[in-house]
């Protein structure tokens, strides 16, 4: 019996640790580059895109602005949804295999 408690405590410190980096990465922040650093991106390493910049040689200078919040925009809108995808299909799998169907979600 004192294996099993000494089991569970760890299983306890691990799952906090996991927790306390998950909250970490919801605010670390990394840069992407692409075409010798015309376009820079800087998302969480959740993968929240927070800011996109566009080189004026690409575009109209004008709209540079519009076109980057415009970006931004669609990008996260298209991470919640693989977000909602990735949820759908868990419960999918959780459900086939007898668990509660938020069980597996909870990973991600």
């Amino acid at each position: 019996m004192q294996n099993f408690q000494q089991a569970m405590k760890q299983a306890q410190m691990l799952q906090q640790k996991v927790m306390e980096l998950q909250k970490r990465l919801e605010n670390e922040l990394v840069e992407g580059v692409s075409g010798g650093g015309m376009v820079k991106t800087v998302c969480t390493c959740k993968g929240e895109l927070k800011k996109i910049d566009i080189d004026n040689s690409l575009l109209d200078p004008s709209e540079k602005e519009m076109l980057e919040d415009l970006i931004v925009t669609a990008l996260n809108n298209a991470k919640k949804n693989a977000d909602a995808k990735t949820a759908e299909e868990m419960e999918k799998i959780s459900s086939a295999a007898g668990l509660p169907k938020d069980l597996l979600n909870s990973a991600f």
